[in-house]
């Protein structure tokens, strides 16, 4: 660095600067960790790592720094390479359709989206309904304006804020047990078609400065229950304050054998959070995930009023063998 001029070495340390930031968290998602804070909240918007990178790249090329630009050509290829789509393009589900159902999970953000919902729900008449953040007015609604006649079995969770939770069923359902957590994660059986399926909402809490511990500790929980149904009929949705860059939740997919219906739609960048904000800084941490025993038919992400996540529709076709 000797002899170069000011504007060189400001662009040279710009650029080191900004590659360290990237390799840490790229490094991290390398490894298959999540790390402490800020890396996790980095990795939920990975794709984004790619404007730092290329500036890094940018300032290298004008600080003439050779390693510089052979590390941020590494950098750019490996976060190139995390942004394809995790997991299989398929379920491998085989035999015949024995049922169609469509799924619609929804985060109403503390009940505010509670009308917004049940408008979508008339419109579109999921099957299964999984609804986050649904507080005891929330659930008074559903009662009162979601017909028991189209949706005659539920597992509603009364609690306020964003503790409660509901589940509306066409199909029969029996009690299954819940998931631990601060907010509610309930986990019936229905009877789809003459088969037992595990449905599992999944609401972890997010994993904010701070609270990046108990993140982990609820989203290891819902990997527990998915390796507990491995090789079974499952669906497995919610708000799951994580995304596929995540190592906590890729390891619920991989505990369970399970699939991101987002994912086999060709949708698994499509966003579903922050969606009441002009932010380019968004990302998918609303899921279905289905078992080996289903096929995905689409999955679209629907904008709801007075609520910060859109809502996730998914047709699904459950099969006689995986």
């Amino acid at each position: 660095m000797r002899g170069a001029s000011a504007p060189r070495n400001a662009s040279l340390c710009a650029a080191a600067l900004l590659l360290a930031g990237v390799s840490l968290v790229i490094g991290f998602r390398a490894a298959g960790a999540d790390g402490t804070t800020p890396v996790p909240q980095a990795l939920a918007f990975l794709p984004w790592l790619l404007v730092p990178g290329a500036a890094g790249l940018g300032l290298a090329a004008l600080a003439r720094w050779r390693g510089g630009l052979v590390w941020a050509a590494v950098v750019l290829a490996v976060t190139v390479w995390f942004v394809r789509p995790y997991g299989p393009g398929t379920t491998g589900a085989r035999g015949p359709v024995v049922a169609r159902l469509d799924v619609l999970t929804s985060n109403v953000e503390f009940g505010n989206a509670t009308d917004a919902l049940i408008a979508t729900v008339h419109r579109e008449r999921p099957d299964v309904v999984f609804v986050q953040e649904c507080d005891p007015a929330c659930a008074d609604k559903l009662a009162a304006h979601v017909p028991a006649a189209s949706y005659p079995y539920r597992d509603v969770v009364r609690l306020d804020g964003s503790h409660g939770s509901a589940i509306l069923s066409r199909f029969p359902l029996r009690p299954a047990g819940r998931i631990d957590g601060t907010m509610a994660m309930p986990g019936p059986v229905a009877v789809v078609a003459g088969r037992d399926v595990r449905l599992q909402l999944a609401h972890p809490m997010p994993p904010v400065p701070g609270g990046v511990a108990l993140w982990r500790r609820e989203l290891g929980r819902i990997r527990d229950l998915a390796a507990s149904v491995r090789a079974r009929p499952a669906v497995v949705a919610g708000d799951f304050n994580a995304s596929q860059d995540h190592a906590a939740f890729r390891a619920v997919l991989d505990a369970g054998d399970l699939h991101d219906s987002a994912r086999l739609a060709g949708s698994s960048r499509t966003y579903s959070w922050p969606a009441d904000r002009a932010s380019p800084l968004r990302t998918q941490i609303d899921h279905v995930l289905v078992s080996e025993e289903f096929s995905v038919r689409s999955a679209r992400f629907l904008r709801l009023a007075a609520t910060d996540h859109r809502a996730l529709l998914v047709g699904l076709e459950l099969h006689d063998g995986p």
